[in-house]
């Protein structure tokens, strides 16, 4: 009976604190500044380098690029970019590498599907991930 008694009062106690839980798909969290979501990629910037296919571990992104049609300009166009986000691990290094910021995290965290076939991102998606990129303030 005692322990009834107790336990009781721990619940009582326990509903007049603040709710710490979230009302998720109705409220999506906020994310902290440094959060690393999915990535967006902005194929005017990119220079078609390959530093972040290769620096990548779980070797999720493909890239190629072509020569540039216009014979006034020099260096390569970018002619598919693709993530398979069913083995990338969101490690930021494909960011880091970019020498034109071409790829940025951003603080979108939504990737649930039904198909696994649905995790393999192209580059118009990735173009058009751009909510709430994250904008850094370097010294």
């Amino acid at each position: 009976m005692l322990g009834l008694v107790k336990g009781l009062g721990i619940t009582l106690k326990n509903l007049t604190k603040k709710r710490v839980t979230y009302r998720y798909p109705d409220e999506p969290l906020e994310m902290p500044d440094r959060f690393r979501g999915i990535q967006h990629f902005d194929p005017e910037k990119c220079i078609v380098c390959y530093q972040c296919a290769r620096i990548c571990p779980t070797e999720c992104i493909s890239l190629t690029g072509k020569k540039n049609p216009d014979p006034e300009k020099k260096g390569k166009v970018i002619e598919t970019y693709d993530i398979n986000f069913e083995i990338c691990i969101l490690c930021d290094l494909c960011t880091e590498v970019c020498p034109t910021e071409a790829v940025v995290m951003t603080r979108n965290y939504e990737l649930a599907t039904y198909s696994r076939d649905e995790l393999f991102k192209d580059m118009e998606w990735l173009k058009n991930n751009n909510t709430n990129v994250r904008k850094e303030n370097h010294p």
